[in-house]
């Protein structure tokens, strides 16, 4: 007998593992670390982060915490560029200002 409930893995949906990793994509020292480990450099993975391109449409964008750094990193991560180039410490660094920037109110004295 078929069940109709989605897998679970480890307790979760495919769909909230996704979530979470698409998450922490937005992080740049994470995506550093995925290129020290050479991940960018596996095509299997490399299609993942397209498939994961899903999370532009607003009905999953809306699950994101931080939708703007999250879909921009997803979309940063579709350039093989960007995917080669990330293992540096000075794009990083540029990468966290940027959030951070992003993340204070602009003062509108």
């Amino acid at each position: 007998m078929a069940s109709s409930e989605p897998a679970r893995y480890g307790g979760f949906s495919r769909f909230e593992l996704e979530l979470e990793f698409v998450q922490c994509l937005a992080n740049p020292r994470y995506l550093q670390y995925l290129a020290t480990q050479k991940m960018f450099e596996k095509p299997d993975f490399v299609a993942y982060l397209g498939y994961l391109q899903y999370f532009k449409e607003p009905q999953y964008s809306k699950y994101l915490h931080h939708p703007g750094p999250t879909l921009r990193t997803l979309e940063l991560l579709q350039n093989e560029r960007f995917r080669r180039d990330v293992i540096s410490p000075e794009l990083v660094n540029n990468l966290m200002t940027q959030s951070q920037r992003n993340a204070v109110p602009a003062n509108k004295d």
